[in-house]
């Protein structure tokens, strides 16, 4: 083979590998949204937080611990929109959260464990309502989980 033959057969072949590729290339890149993006962006966190929020304010396990902040139209706008920066965040947003750490938030409010456990129970309940897939609704509650910590003062 002449060199030119060499360079138009490597040129073809580059062009098909390229061609080829990407699709499984695009299929990659599915695999690697962040959860932010899986979850359906900063709207569809405002939607389940809402959802949430509700949950919370029906449930009479913690609601008192919401009730100043649910009769406060203001308390609440900025309680629901720390929630979305929190987890939009969390799960690799563009967001920033800069409400009070967990600890300082939540420091003699006397939370148990099983009123945390009431709080997750009525995230699940909100991320089911939208249908969140397992393994989303799995990483998104695996990144908010160490919060328990700092926030739980009763074991």
């Amino acid at each position: 083979m002449k060199i030119k033959e060499v360079w138009g057969f490597l040129s073809i072949l580059t062009v098909l590998v390229s061609v080829s590729s990407a699709g499984v290339l695009g299929q990659g890149d599915m695999k690697h949204k962040t959860l932010y993006d899986r979850l359906g962006g900063k709207d569809a966190i405002s939607a389940v937080v809402d959802q949430f929020v509700g949950h919370v304010a029906a449930d009479k396990r913690i609601n008192g611990f919401f009730a100043k902040t649910a009769s406060d139209p203001e308390r609440l706008k900025t309680f629901k929109m720390n929630l979305v920066n929190q987890i939009c965040e969390a799960s690799g947003g563009p967001c920033k959260y800069t409400g009070k750490d967990m600890k300082s938030a939540h420091m003699g409010m006397g939370i148990s464990g099983s009123e945390f456990d009431a709080l997750v129970e009525d995230l699940v309940g909100a991320l089911d309502k939208f249908t969140v897939g397992a393994h989303e609704k799995d990483q998104l509650l695996g990144a908010l989980g160490p919060m328990k910590s700092d926030i739980v003062e009763k074991r």
